[in-house]
C-alpha cells in the first residue's frame, strides 16, 4: 500500500512540477515564436524540476513515470508552450523506451541502464531522428575495422541546439541485404554539424534542425541493434506504443489551450445560438480526441507491443490529429476577427497544432495498415 501512496505522490508531484512552469513559458512563447529562437532557457527550467527524468526507473533516480502520468505532463506544458512541449516528448519517449526494456526485460538491462542512469544523473537531453528516419532509414553506414564510418544528414532533429545525443541510426550494406543500425551520436563530436535550417509555419521555437554527421567512426560496440530496412521490426512496435501516445499529448494540450482561449474570448460577446453551436461543435471535438487518445493510452499500458497494439495505437493517433485540429479551426471561427490578431496567442497554437499530421504513421499509411490487418493481410512493409 505505502508503494502504491509513494508512487502516486510521486505522479503528482511531477504534474506539478509541470504547472509550476507554465506561466513562465507561456510569457516567453510569443517572442520565441516571433524570432524563431530556441527554447533553451526552457530546457534549462525542465531539468531544474527533475522533468528531462521524469521517465527514467525510480531505482536509476528518475520519476518512474507510465505513459499516463508522461502524457499528462506533456499536455500541461503544451497549454503554455507546444514547442517545448514537443522537445520534451521528442525526450521523453526516448527515455520511456529503455525505462520500458529496463523493466518488463531483465535481460535488456544491462544494455539500457547506462543511458538511464546519465538522464537521472547527468540532466542529458535526447534529440532523435525516429521520425524523419522511420522504418525505411537514411544515411551511410561504412564498414571499417572495428566498426562503422557514418555519413549522413537528419532533419527534424528537435531540441538539437541543446542536445547531448542524437538517437539516430544509418544503413550499411551487409551481404546484399540493406540493414538499418541503431546506435547515439555525441552532439559534440567533432564530425557532428547543427545547421540553422528550421523555419517553419508551426513549431518554430523546437529547435528541429538537419544534422549533419561526415565520417564519424562508430564501433562495433557501441550498435544497439540491427534491423532489415523497410520492414517492421518488434523494436518499432515498442517505439510506436511508447513515443505516439506521448507526441500526441502535446497536440491534446494545444488543442485545449486554443479552446480555453476560443472561448474565453466568446464569453465577452452576446449570447447567440451561432456561438453556442461553434463552442459544442469544439469541446465535441475535443471529446472525441481525447477519448481518441485514451485508447492509445489503453493501449501501451497492455505492455505488449505488436502489430495489433500498433494498429490500435495508430487509430487512435489519426482521431487525435483530425480532431485536435478541427478544434484549432473551430476555435478561430468562435473567436472571430480578434483571433487573427497574434496578441490572442490563438493563430499560435492553430499553426503549432498542423504539425500533428506529419507524425508517423501519416493518413494514408494509417488507413492502409489498419485495412491490411482487418483483411487479415500482412503490415510488415506498410509505414
Amino acid at each position: 500500500m505505502d508503494n502504491i501512496v509513494d508512487r502516486k505522490q510521486n505522479d503528482e508531484n511531477l504534474v506539478a512540477a509541470a504547472k509550476s512552469l507554465s506561466q513562465l513559458f507561456a510569457e516567453r512563447a510569443a517572442s520565441h515564436d516571433e524570432n524563431d529562437s530556441f527554447v533553451e532557457r526552457n530546457i534549462s527550467n525542465l531539468k531544474e524540476t527533475g522533468l528531462l527524468s521524469a521517465a527514467a526507473p525510480v531505482a536509476l533516480g528518475g520519476g518512474g513515470a507510465g505513459v499516463r502520468v508522461l502524457s499528462r505532463v506533456l499536455q500541461v506544458i503544451a497549454q503554455s508552450c507546444g514547442s517545448t512541449g514537443l522537445v520534451l516528448s521528442m525526450h521523453t519517449h526516448q527515455v520511456a523506451i529503455p525505462a520500458w526494456r529496463w523493466q518488463h526485460d531483465p535481460k535488456a538491462r544491462s544494455q539500457v541502464e547506462p543511458l538511464l542512469r546519465r538522464v537521472a544523473d547527468e540532466n542529458i537531453l535526447l534529440s532523435s531522428s525516429g521520425g524523419s528516419d522511420w522504418i525505411s532509414g537514411s544515411g551511410k553506414a561504412e564498414r571499417v575495422d572495428g566498426g562503422y564510418r557514418i555519413t549522413a544528414r537528419k532533419v527534424f532533429s528537435s531540441g538539437s541546439p541543446a542536445a547531448d545525443l542524437l538517437m539516430t541510426g544509418a544503413i550499411c550494406d551487409e551481404d546484399g541485404a540493406a540493414m538499418f543500425l541503431h546506435f547515439a551520436v555525441p552532439m559534440t563530436a567533432a564530425e557532428v554539424t547543427v545547421l540553422d535550417t528550421w523555419r517553419t509555419l508551426g513549431m518554430r521555437s523546437t529547435g528541429s534542425q538537419d544534422i549533419l554527421i561526415e565520417g564519424l567512426f562508430v564501433p562495433d560496440q557501441d550498435i544497439a541493434f540491427k534491423r532489415k530496412t523497410g520492414e517492421w521490426h518488434p523494436a518499432l512496435q515498442l517505439v510506436s506504443s511508447i513515443a505516439t501516445p506521448l507526441i500526441y499529448s502535446v497536440y491534446l494540450g494545444l488543442a485545449q489551450s486554443a479552446r480555453d482561449i476560443a472561448i474565453a474570448m466568446a464569453q465577452k460577446k452576446p449570447a447567440s445560438p451561432r456561438l453556442q453551436s461553434l463552442a459544442g461543435r469544439m469541446d465535441t471535438a475535443l471529446a472525441a480526441a481525447r477519448m481518441a487518445h485514451e485508447t492509445m493510452i489503453l493501449a501501451s499500458e497492455r505492455n505488449a507491443p505488436s502489430a495489433a497494439t500498433v494498429n490500435d495505437i495508430m487509430i487512435g493517433r489519426r482521431l487525435v490529429e483530425d480532431n485536435a485540429i478541427r478544434v484549432a479551426e473551430l476555435a478561430l471561427e468562435l473567436a472571430g476577427g480578434a483571433g487573427f490578431y497574434r496578441k490572442q496567442e490563438l493563430e499560435r497554437r492553430f499553426r503549432d497544432i498542423q504539425a500533428a499530421r506529419y507524425h508517423p504513421l501519416q493518413k494514408e499509411a494509417q488507413t492502409e495498415y489498419t485495412g491490411a490487418m482487418a483483411l487479415g493481410q500482412p503490415v510488415d512493409n506498410i509505414y
